[in-house]
């Protein structure tokens, strides 16, 4: 089995990128996340940074797809993004979503965790299997049949979010998906909103198939997001992680395009930089 991963980020309408992306690996796990920072220049981004350190440190210190091992990560990623609120100014205000893959190359499973609308879908013969739920006011409107999905994408609150990191007074919202098995040809994508809003499901799913590699895929998304998102779009960032049948069985990384997957400095089974 091999795996490559490919990542794109861009500032969209915007005046600067406030989400990050990241991966982590050992020989036998992956991780993966996007985090979308809120709260302005010097405080959404510092806050996604935030996120990213903390569950990317957390991880590698005790690889694990247990459920709450996955949860304690997003509750201490949550903390340390109060204790960057606690310096006060720009960063008072500051939040961040998380949607967090984690892969055991071993057992060939996957489980994710996340908070916000940041999402993770899986998909298997070119359909959508799995993916996140929202935790988000059209989220619930949609779980209660007040709107359905295509609705909730161009609702005018469809931003206001029930749950991020950086929550003081209670702790986030999260939601930690059971293991689910990885095969050959899965593909597995970790995007902001500023992805799947202005493009919907259904054209995750056409831009797919007419996609032969993750590199042509991430292009693709991104000329679709450039054609039918709005002035003054948000950012968007995606992080695709593909899995191809080797005839070795064997299993290794391949990050190709986009920015760094990684902080840098980051090496193949060492901590994140702080």
């Amino acid at each position: 089995m091999e795996i490559e991963i490919v990542t794109l980020s861009r500032q969209g309408g915007r005046n600067y990128n406030e989400d990050v992306h990241g991966h982590w690996h050992d020989e036998r796990f992956v991780a993966c996340l996007v985090a979308d920072g809120a709260g302005g220049h010097g405080g959404g981004d510092v806050a996604a940074a935030t996120a990213r350190t903390s569950m990317l440190a957390g991880f590698a210190a005790a690889p694990s797809l247990d459920g709450a091992s996955l949860r304690a990560l997003v509750d201490q990623a949550n903390l340390d993004v109060v204790a960057r609120q606690a310096e006060g100014g720009k960063l008072a205000g500051m939040r961040s979503t998380i949607v967090f893959a984690a892969i055991d190359l071993e057992q060939h499973v996957l489980a994710w965790v996340h908070s916000g609308d940041s999402r993770a879908y899986l998909f298997r013969g070119g359909a959508v299997v799995a993916r996140t739920t929202d935790h988000s006011l059209v989220q619930q409107m949609v779980a209660g049949g007040m709107l359905d999905e295509e609705g909730a994408r161009l609702h005018p609150q469809r931003n206001m979010l029930l749950s991020a990191l950086g929550s003081v007074e209670e702790a986030p919202d999260i939601t930690v998906s059971d293991r689910m098995r990885l095969l050959p040809g899965d593909v597995l994508l970790l995007c902001s909103d500023g992805v799947w809003e202005p493009l919907g499901d259904e054209a995750l799913v056409d831009t797919l198939h007419a996609s032969r590699t993750p590199s042509q895929w991430a292009e693709l998304l991104d000329t679709q997001i450039k054609a039918h998102a709005k002035p003054g779009h948000d950012n968007y960032t995606v992080l695709t992680l593909w899995v191809i049948a080797d005839d070795s069985d064997a299993t290794r990384l391949l990050p190709a395009g986009g920015e760094a997957t990684m902080p840098a400095g980051l090496e193949p089974g060492a901590k994140p930089a702080e």
